[in-house]
């Protein structure tokens, strides 16, 4: 199992929460974490622009990632929307196999 640690930010609650809900329904993360709004400042064709965000923190495995990613690309409101994987190279062995044990049909 490799676990993972995916990023994304939603505009309001409400594609957050169904983003969130979504991915753990269908398994394809163990948990997701909605933190409080941030600010957010960034480039977009050609424009510095800033916008208030919700951050979502999405625990889930390499093997479900491409899914993953499908699943978010389909329910987002944005046309790019930022998702970004990182590896979880260490933690709780008892939470990654539960981590791996959620994600699993």
């Amino acid at each position: 199992m490799s676990p993972l640690l995916i990023l994304t930010n939603c505009p309001d609650e409400a594609s957050a929460n169904a983003i969130a809900l979504a991915l753990v329904e269908e398994r394809l993360a163990a948990c997701v974490n909605l933190l409080p709004r941030v600010q957010s400042i960034y480039r977009w064709q050609g424009a510095v622009e800033s916008a208030s965000e919700i951050p979502l923190l999405i625990k889930s495995t390499a093997t479900h990632y491409p899914a993953l990613e499908q699943r978010i690309v389909a329910l987002h409101p944005y046309d790019l929307p930022e998702i970004v994987a990182l590896p979880i190279t260490d933690g709780l062995p008892a939470y990654l196999n539960w981590l791996a044990a959620e994600t699993s049909e």
